[in-house]
């Protein structure tokens, strides 16, 4: 069985607000790509992955006015994919939803949160995903009020190999998006980057009652960090990944994943990565390790592959032209797997 997440960058773009393909010549939201070659990119990644469920991040957004369920069924039909029924969680007010594509022939799934439904005043008790959580991060001395702009999605999946959980994650950016000068880089990045802690530091308080209960859990998506990704990671001592991997925690306590954990043992040598950005004030590309598929202690024996489908690291994305030029016409990120199999 094959799992996959993707981050697909202006996936809301190709669709109307019936949900349907807008499959012409008009421009997407990535630069240079129109809204044709686009889709006609993602259909030959998504036909390739040939994935049994693939988590979508940035998915085509669910409002009064559009529904991404239909949209991602309708691009689902249009690939030809297995993976053509769409489970959604608590819809955001972003254009960014997280959507689950999965076979309905392999894979029952449901939308299955947990926690406390909290009111304005919060909880400190890790809260269902669409709620308030208050913590203190320790370097103020101030309570934070947590909210998720994009609340995880937690789902129950009755599989061929047994009952998993998942929860489908984006986490907050980091980026000082609006700063007008160093002072504002400074000010927004720090403050970008205690949200997303905290963000982690709820996401992890969630993953350890799945362990406590026993449960078989894949945590998957975008956590927009990495181990040493920005110099604000000093200040507050560890970065999120390390958070929600459990870095500190005992080995039947933490999650894993083969990527996270090279990061984090060779900080100054070569790194995997999944998502690649055009600076355009220094004129050149920056990459970075966002993307991953965390799993369980009890599910490490069933663990078999993980691939990052990079299109300059995979020799195989390498040799595949059509495959090759899908892959940076797509999207910003590149699709990450996990294969699952019987234990032997």
């Amino acid at each position: 069985m094959r799992i996959a997440t993707y981050n697909v960058e202006w996936f809301a773009n190709l669709f109307d607000d019936d949900g349907q393909l807008l499959n012409d010549g008009g421009w997407s939201g990535r630069r240079d790509v129109t809204r044709a070659d686009q889709i006609a990119a993602l259909t030959t990644v998504f036909r390739t992955l040939d994935a049994d469920a693939v988590l979508v991040v940035e998915a085509p957004d669910g409002s009064r006015h559009r529904d991404g369920i239909v949209a991602m069924e309708t691009f689902a039909a249009h690939a030809g994919l297995r993976a053509r029924k769409a489970l959604i969680g608590f819809p955001n007010d972003t254009q960014q939803e997280l959507i689950l594509l999965y076979d309905p022939d392999i894979i029952k799934a449901r939308h299955n949160p947990l926690g406390e439904i909290t009111g304005p005043q919060g909880s400190h008790d890790a809260p269902r995903f669409d709620g308030v959580f208050r913590l203190d991060l320790d370097i103020d001395a101030t309570e934070d009020v947590i909210t998720f702009s994009k609340p995880p999605l937690e789902a129950a999946l009755e599989t061929p190999i047994g009952p998993l959980r998942l929860i489908g994650c984006h986490v907050k950016s980091k980026a000082p998006h609006g700063a007008r000068n160093r002072a504002d880089v400074m000010r927004l990045a720090i403050a970008n980057r205690r949200k997303q802690l905290a963000q982690c530091i709820w996401l992890r308080a969630r993953i350890d009652q799945h362990l406590a209960a026993g449960d078989r859990l894949i945590v998957l998506g975008d956590l927009n960090d990495g181990p040493g990704l920005d110099e604000y990671e000093k200040l507050f001592g560890r970065s999120g990944v390390e958070i929600v991997l459990g870095t500190a925690s005992p080995p039947e306590a933490q999650l894993y994943d083969p990527h996270a954990a090279s990061a984090l043992q060779r900080r100054l040598a070569a790194q995997h990565t999944t998502a690649r950005f055009y600076i355009h004030e220094e004129k050149r590309f920056l990459s970075a390790l966002l993307d991953y598929i965390m799993v369980s202690p009890p599910l490490r024996p069933l663990a078999q592959h993980w691939r990052i489908w990079h299109p300059f690291d995979d020799p195989e994305c390498w040799r595949d032209a059509p495959l090759r030029d899908a892959l940076l016409t797509a999207s910003d990120h590149f699709p990450v797997t996990l294969d699952l199999g019987t234990k032997t």
